[in-house]
């Protein structure tokens, strides 16, 4: 078997390394079975445009791109257009809905498979996994539990640019004002929020905690779900997920509980499972199965390796 090389461009800052999701896979060299995914490759054999934004004609932008970046038939290093894989990564909030179906429409130019976590996608998706800790993959897939000895977190940041942002801000604020109590991580957290500050790994901040708040910036589809619900799992936390209905499908039951609500009715259950360690350990054997699923089905790799094999 000849392993097909995978290229990856993105409009994300800070993923131009070599060895993208490298952490992903048991194998060296982001190999996973018939793939080896190599970001920066000059000449592979499938393009992934991850969350690649496309620039609008007589924009700044657009501008910008003519004048200092090469242009994208020239980013695409000869791929044809059946082996080039959009995705798109963000959420459909009202904000970028515009942005979105814009990229999308321009995806048609250059690729042969385009898919996006909304109803209005070519292929509408899921987004498959990627994660942020930085264990190899056969740490997260042969551990047992991490020692844990606090109680409940939350990672988030102080982002405040589309209602979403500040509904959740708006939430964060609540449980100060409730006392609830657990541990907050993030950047850019306004000081009332009293927050530890920016991690690097989130293993540090995730994995001594027994509970995980982990809440979406959009909860209006069956489609969406963010890494929010695979960094805790992974760190064998159980989360307590406010999000779309995307995780019922793909998880196994009592792998999550559902926070009802971002108001007072959600700060009371809260409040109701963190009071005792119960709801952890009723959920341990979900949680074991969960990693499984994230690690060898959900993750962006085997979903790529199965695609391309499809597409080869």
């Amino acid at each position: 078997m000849t392993r097909k090389i995978v290229g990856m461009i993105s409009s994300y800052p800070n993923l131009e390394q070599t060895d993208w999701l490298w952490q992903q896979t048991p194998q060296a060299f982001g190999v996973w079975d018939n793939i080896q995914i190599l970001a920066t490759h000059p000449q592979p054999d499938f393009l992934l445009m991850y969350q690649f934004d496309f620039p609008k004609p007589q924009s700044a932008s657009w501008q910008f791109w003519r004048e200092k970046k090469p242009a994208i038939s020239s980013l695409l290093r000869g791929v044809p257009q059946e082996r080039i894989i959009y995705l798109m990564r963000e959420p459909p909030l009202p904000k970028i809905v515009a942005q979105n179906k814009a990229n999308y429409t321009a995806a048609y130019q250059y690729c042969g498979y385009i898919s996006g976590p909304d109803e209005f996608a070519p292929i509408p998706h899921y987004m498959p996994a990627i994660w942020y800790h930085a264990n190899s993959f056969r740490e997260l897939n042969e551990m047992g539990v991490p020692t844990k000895n606090q109680l409940c977190c939350w990672i988030t940041s102080g982002i405040e640019r589309t209602e979403n942002h500040r509904r959740r801000l708006a939430f964060l604020r609540l449980l100060r004002e409730n006392q609830v109590n657990f541990h907050l991580y993030g950047r850019c957290l306004p000081d009332w929020a009293l927050g530890y500050g920016t991690v690097k790994n989130k293993w540090n901040a995730i994995a001594p905690y027994y509970y995980n708040l982990a809440i979406e910036n959009y909860a209006q589809n069956d489609l969406y779900v963010s890494e929010k619900l695979w960094d805790a799992l992974l760190a064998w936390c159980l989360p307590i997920y406010y999000g779309g209905t995307a995780a019922d499908k793909l998880l196994p039951p009592g792998s999550f509980l559902r926070l009802p609500s971002l108001d007072q009715k959600g700060i009371e259950y809260i409040q109701a499972v963190t009071s005792t360690l119960d709801a952890w350990y009723a959920a341990k054997e979900a949680i074991a199965s969960a990693r499984q699923i994230i690690l060898h089905q959900l993750n962006l790799l085997p979903w790529l390796s199965h695609l391309i094999r499809s597409l080869d």
